[in-house]
């Protein structure tokens, strides 16, 4: 059950310094990214450096009750402090990350008494115990606008009232400019913060009451209303957002940061359209997003817009163009705008009585993508300035679409090939339980590793394989959709295993050569049409350096074959071409390799594979795995350094098949923070 808060001005004791016992623990400090998230991130490390050294004695006394019963030591103070040193670690973060963007270094710090701001001995009388709350960040050339009681000059615009609520909470806070590091600091006295009428209750009614009106909603100044800003900062600004934008690979999440981006700093809101994939012919746009700076405004908003999209002619240049305000009804201009008709309201349901519309087609590379529509309030024209920002602007959204439509369509097409490359389902083979994990790596690339397990004919043999293709990509892909199909036929044919992979090498090889002599010819043909003139992009030819290169294909093949009245035995016979070596994992724990390490495929004509045979016996699993087990990283060390996979499987002993796999999965994921990078894929045979 949580603790019932204590209201601050119930209490009526007196306030007495806190002493401090002084600690290496008493400084905590974190860096933050530059980014929105970063206040959240402050407020929760603030809150839990406090609780900490209150959980460590480092705050000795309640400064409330001083350890009456009923109240932990440090209790109220701990809740009273937090509170106001949440607000201004949020404020100062939030002011960082809007006009510095870099990163943030936040420090908390317990202060003895008699130390000033910087950690120095005062001697007697000196200052009493505090909280020194320091955030700095690193573009030490952006001057903070403030006098010398922390209220901005008027005309200043401004994201939050940051240094107004630090005047207003703090006894004294100030700057500090260093090498490439600017620093916001602020006092919080331990003593003194007494909520009861009888020790301060005015002082603190008037400092609450001042944060209040300090943090209370007013009319927000943005920078359309600052023509200086215009000039001065819309090279950050644009430089912000191309950073902001080209990170994003959903082209829905471009369009909302978009919105974000622009209201309320250049207009009052916006919306955008996005055209269909291809720009089908006569395929209505998709109204993607719309962002109001009333949030109470955006739904009344939406519905005027979904009326009719603003139609712009496609240009390759997509300057703004003026149209009519939404709600006003068909007005003149270049374009027909978002028009709606009498039942879909007024103008103020837009975000007033009437104002200036532009409108953007978003263009890149010649294609359209969508149309970006903003409004802002006021009859006076939009300045030239602006205009060609906001230009500037929806060029950089356009670019950051087209690049997530081709991510997104890349990796459609991956996932459409790895379908295809990968059986639907494996074969269940009698007297073995058996068990898949495979988990492609995250970059949108098909290829890698594949696997398999089917019958052969006349039905007494099952064969299985895990292979890993070098490289990834559609090159891998081609090499993977190759070599599985011709390991199905090449069993059902009844080659036995050292033959199959022996016939194999030879394919790749023999594919790899194939592709090297017919480059020169492609590029000679290409060369011949340049030179009289005829171009065809669907002649061009890949580089040799590509289509010449040998795909090395490791693989771990083998056939299982159930020996009647033999107590349930059944006989494996396998092969490694280059692969990790599969583990047999006996009842009593033993752990060992069951092949031989040999050759890659693809790399050497002249080379005889071997294989090796033995009976898995009831309780006996095989562990077959890729390089994306073996090699899994932490670090410089890897997952498999001095035997680290027989160790895990040595652990799975009285597991079952699904069991065992779910293990080593675990294994690998929790082997380091950060997810895998390379495709994992482990089989496990498990004779019952």
């Amino acid at each position: 059950m949580g603790r019932i808060p204590i209201p601050r001005e119930t209490l009526h004791l007196p306030a007495p310094q806190v002493p401090l016992r002084r600690d290496t623990r008493s400084t905590s400090r974190t860096s933050l990214p530059g980014n929105p998230l970063a206040p959240s991130a402050a407020r929760r490390f603030t809150r839990a450096a406090l609780a900490d050294w209150t959980s460590l004695g480092l705050l000795a006394t309640c400064t409330f009750c001083q350890g009456d019963e009923g109240c932990s030591p440090g209790e109220h103070s701990t809740d009273l402090l937090a509170d106001d040193a949440v607000l201004i670690v949020d404020e100062l973060v939030t002011n960082a990350v809007v006009h510095a963007g870099t990163t943030v270094e936040l420090l908390c710090r317990l202060e003895d008494p008699g130390e000033d701001a910087s950690g120095t001995p005062e001697g007697e009388g000196g200052e009493p115990a505090a909280v020194v709350l320091e955030v700095s960040d690193h573009h030490p050339a952006r001057a903070i606008q403030s006098d010398a009681t922390g209220q901005a000059p008027a005309g200043t615009p401004e994201y939050g009232r940051g240094l107004q609520l630090v005047a207003a909470l703090a006894e004294r806070w100030g700057i500090t400019y260093r090498s490439g590091l600017k620093t916001v600091w602020a006092r919080l006295p331990l003593e003194g913060r007494d909520p009861g009428r009888d020790q301060g209750t005015e002082p603190a009614l008037r400092r609450g009451l001042r944060a209040a009106e300090i943090l209370a909603p007013a009319t927000r100044r943005t920078v359309r209303d600052d023509p200086e800003w215009t000039g001065r900062g819309a090279l950050s600004f644009l430089a912000e957002a191309s950073e902001l934008l080209a990170g994003q690979l959903d082209e829905d999440l471009v369009a909302a940061l978009a919105g974000q981006l622009l209201v309320p700093r250049l207009a009052e809101w916006c919306a955008v359209w996005l055209d269909g994939e291809g720009g089908q012919h006569g395929a209505a746009p998709r109204l993607a997003r719309v962002w109001h700076e009333d949030e109470a405004r955006i739904e009344p908003l939406r519905r005027i817009l979904e009326k009719e999209p603003p139609r712009l002619p496609v240009s390759p240049r997509g300057g703004p163009v003026r149209m009519p305000w939404p709600g006003e009804g068909a007005g003149t201009g270049s374009g027909s705008g978002p028009v709606s008709g009498p039942d879909s309201g007024s103008g103020a349901d837009s975000g007033g009585a009437s104002g200036a519309a532009l409108a953007c087609r978003l263009v890149a590379n010649g294609r359209a993508l969508g149309t970006l529509l903003l409004g802002r309030p006021g009859q006076g024209p939009v300045p030239d300035e602006v205009t060609a920002l906001i230009e500037d602007f929806a060029r950089r959204v356009a670019l950051a679409i087209g690049a997530a439509r081709r991510y997104t369509r890349q990796v459609t097409i991956s996932r459409v090939l790895q379908r295809g490359l990968l059986p639907s389902q494996v074969a269940r083979i009698p007297g073995i339980a058996s068990s898949l994990v495979y988990e492609p790596s995250d970059d949108g690339l098909a290829g890698g590793d594949f696997y398999d397990v089917f019958p052969c004919p006349p039905g007494d043999r099952w064969c299985f394989m895990l292979g890993d293709v070098q490289g990834s990509g559609p090159e891998a892909a081609v090499v993977t959709g190759l070599a599985r199909p011709w390991l199905r036929l090449l069993a059902r044919e009844g080659y036995r295993v050292g033959a199959v992979l022996d016939r194999l090498n030879r394919l790749l090889l023999d594919n790899a050569t194939e592709a090297a002599e017919s480059a020169p010819l492609m590029v000679a043909a290409s060369a011949t049409s340049a030179a009289s003139g005829v171009s065809s992009p669907s002649a061009t030819p890949s580089p040799p350096s590509e289509s010449g290169q040998p795909r090395f294909l490791s693989l771990l093949y083998g056939e299982l074959m159930p020996l009647p009245g033999a107590g349930g035995a059944v006989r494996c016979t396998l092969a490694s071409a280059g692969h990790p070596l599969p583990l047999l994992l006996r009842p009593d724990g033993t752990v060992r390799p069951a092949a031989e390490p040999q050759l890659l495929l693809g790399v050497v004509e002249q080379v005889a594979f071997e294989s090796s045979t033995f009976d898995l016996e009831p309780g006996d699993t095989l562990l077959c795995v890729t390089d994306g087990v073996t090699e899994r990283r932490s670090g410089r060390r890897m997952l498999d350094d001095g035997d680290g996979l027989a160790r895990a499987l040595a652990g799975c002993v009285g597991l079952t098949a699904q069991g065992v796999a779910e293990r080593i999965r675990q294994v690998v994921h929790g082997f380091d923070e950060t997810p895998p990078e390379d495709d994992v894929a482990l089989l496990v045979l498990q004779a019952t």
